[in-house]
């Protein structure tokens, strides 16, 4: 045992290598700009926000950041893909055309257009042509506006008119003016509104510029003229049927009004004087259509041009 323990000496140390030192590199000396930049900011209290960041404050007082979640355009990067179509048999449909041209319309609807160009192409006499030109949007306005307070009775008030006369009749009552005299309203029909002209009674004349055929008014402007009755063309023989209870009618004309109505009429018939009746033999001057379509005027440039 003795022998064992004077064996074992302690284990001597190895001397530690010592790592040479690194070699330390001088500092590099930033710009004067930067270091007061620095300085800036740390003086500053406030401080920059990322974007995406909004400042919101705390109940204390403090503000606090808010962090937005990004939106990258690759997170939509893959929802549309293009998907080029293939036309060929068998494959996707077409898109449908306009087919129009191919389409074999009713005669009816080939016969109006054809009369529309017609109307366009064709040299208009200026009695006709008269009739296109008609009054405009404020004086249609103005003539309507006082045409409705003299429209005509329609058959239910004239059965409550008729049955309160009988009413009175029959107590042995007198019978009051207002309705045993009519009251002054529109006239309207073509034969009515004529014979009202050649006597020299009709105050004012309104036409409709729709007439077909048009022979049966393109003489009453000349009449209306010649009698020095004041007449106007304003559009649409509905609008005039509209005022008498009629789906259409070509000419419609007053004869007297009300006294409370007499400045009010006195200054729309000095109106309608001044853009027909004044302008008569202008108007009837004017000749109307002799529209080129497009195919004629780039073959009348052609000519024109090789000249």
């Amino acid at each position: 045992m003795s022998d064992n323990k004077q064996n074992t000496k302690p284990a001597e140390k190895k001397p530690t290598e010592q790592k040479p030192a690194k070699e330390q590199k001088p500092k590099e000396q930033k710009p004067e700009k930067e270091q007061k930049k620095k300085k800036t900011e740390k003086k500053g209290d406030k401080k920059k926000v990322k974007k995406g960041e909004k400042k919101v404050k705390d109940t204390l007082g403090k503000s606090q950041k808010i962090q937005k979640p990004e939106q990258t355009k690759e997170a939509y990067k893959h929802l549309f893909i293009k998907r080029p179509r293939n036309f060929t048999i068998g494959n996707d449909l077409p898109p449908k055309l306009d087919l129009t041209r191919f389409v074999k319309w009713p005669k009816y609807v080939k016969l109006q257009r054809q009369r529309r160009v017609l109307i366009k192409r064709l040299r208009i006499p200026p009695a006709i042509n008269q009739f296109s030109l008609t009054a405009n949007k404020h004086l249609a306005l103005q003539v309507f506006k006082f045409l409705n307070k003299y429209r005509p009775e329609d058959k239910r008030m004239k059965r409550e008119r008729l049955r309160k006369i009988a009413a009175l009749k029959k107590e042995g009552k007198e019978i009051p003016k207002e309705l045993e005299t009519k009251p002054p309203v529109v006239h309207y029909g073509l034969n009515r509104v004529v014979s009202l002209i050649e006597r020299k009674k009709a105050t004012l004349v309104v036409l409709a510029h729709d007439v077909d055929p048009i022979e049966l008014v393109v003489y009453i402007p000349a009449l209306c003229k010649k009698m020095g009755i004041p007449y106007c063309i304003i559009k649409g023989k509905s609008r005039l049927g509209q005022l008498v209870h009629k789906k259409t009618a070509t000419c419609v004309c007053l004869t007297d009004v009300r006294k409370e109505d007499k400045a009010e009429y006195d200054k729309l018939l000095e109106v309608v004087k001044g853009h027909f009746n004044d302008k008569f033999n202008q108007i009837n001057r004017k000749w109307g259509g002799g529209k080129l379509s497009r195919r004629s005027l780039h073959a009348q440039q052609v000519r024109l041009n090789k000249a």
